[in-house]
């Protein structure tokens, strides 16, 4: 048990691949959890975990205020982590309404819950680098305006400029996350760089890359991805850190073909990836890095995990996966 025992937690999108580590980490701490489920998605790592046995699940919707009034004071609930978002680029580009209706309508609608609450004490909530939208002068520092263009780059800018907006308006105790990519087990989104390439690679297909491979990406691994959350909610109650956005990552940019070939090598194979050189598709930002200076200097965080060691750890978590899933099919 640790510093989380006995706390009161709300973690909405905790069926979500980030979610699902999360709350398993604050289980394994003591704390008591409630989350927020709209669908069932029994190939989430919450249910196939068995964490969903172990915390109190609430279905419904993330914008219905009553449901999340009701949630916060039923449970007496200190901390929220809202996680819950649509965060796919490709269905925000194919359905914008429903992407800023969970994205922008959810935060207000969950941060106005927390505002009335008498017993809500932190709020994290999880913003992007994709907030920062697309630009020239990289790496993304806090400071850089929010810029998003397209619909989950908007929404995610949205968001972002809502929850400080609740600090700075009404002196709710909340801090925002800006993530770099997050990879892990869990991820069955497999339109997605990692889990595309070692879907591929353990079903003997060659990995594919669409664009020319040359798109820089920052990757995090879900272990230091869930510590970032942790940490802010811990120190939210500094002056320094209430109201303030920090962007999490490693300091250290990948192309695209770099990671497949990392991917490649964790898997212990030697094959070169089928490079397709398309262009990019609507709202695909080109080049994409942090500086998480900030984070080190006032958070004390630092990622603990090198890319090779996580991408092996994933590669273990999928191929059990997809064993589990030929003895269910």
């Amino acid at each position: 048990m640790g510093e989380w025992q006995g706390k009161s937690v709300l973690v909405t999108g905790c069926t979500g691949m980030i979610g699902s580590w999360l709350t398993e980490r604050l289980v394994e701490e003591g704390a008591g959890i409630v989350g927020i489920v709209r669908d069932h998605v029994p190939k989430s790592y919450l249910f196939l975990k068995g964490i969903h046995k172990k915390i109190n699940l609430t279905f419904g919707d993330i914008t219905d205020f009553h449901l999340i009034n009701r949630v916060l004071a039923e449970y007496e609930v200190d901390t929220v982590f809202h996680l819950a978002a649509q965060t796919i680029v490709t269905i925000a580009n194919r359905s914008p309404m429903s992407t800023f209706e969970t994205n922008i309508r959810g935060t207000w609608t969950l941060l106005e819950a927390c505002r009335l609450s008498p017993t809500v004490e932190r709020v994290v909530v999880a913003s992007s680098d994709k907030a920062y939208g697309q630009r020239e002068d990289l790496p993304y520092i806090e400071e850089h305006p929010l810029e998003g263009r397209h619909p989950y780059d908007v929404s995610k800018s949205c968001t972002d400029l809502i929850a400080r907006s609740f600090y700075h308006t009404y002196g709710l105790p909340v801090a925002v996350s800006r993530l770099a990519n997050v990879f892990g087990g869990g991820d069955l989104n497999f339109n997605r760089i990692i889990p595309g390439t070692i879907q591929s690679l353990l079903q003997n297909r060659t990995p594919v890359i669409r664009s020319d491979g040359t798109p820089l990406r920052e990757y995090i691994y879900v272990r230091d991805a869930v510590e970032a959350y942790l940490v802010l909610a811990r120190n939210v109650h500094r002056q320094e850190v209430a109201g303030q956005a920090f962007n999490f990552g490693p300091h250290r940019p990948y192309s695209v073909l770099e990671i497949v070939e990392a991917v490649v090598k964790a898997a212990g194979l030697s094959l070169k990836p089928d490079i397709r050189g398309k262009s990019f598709f609507n709202g695909e930002i080109p080049h994409q890095y942090s500086d998480s200076s900030k984070a080190r200097s006032r958070l004390e965080w630092y990622p603990q995990w090198e890319l090779p060691e996580g991408l092996v750890e994933t590669i273990a978590w999928y191929r059990d996966f997809f064993e589990r899933m030929k003895v269910v099919g």
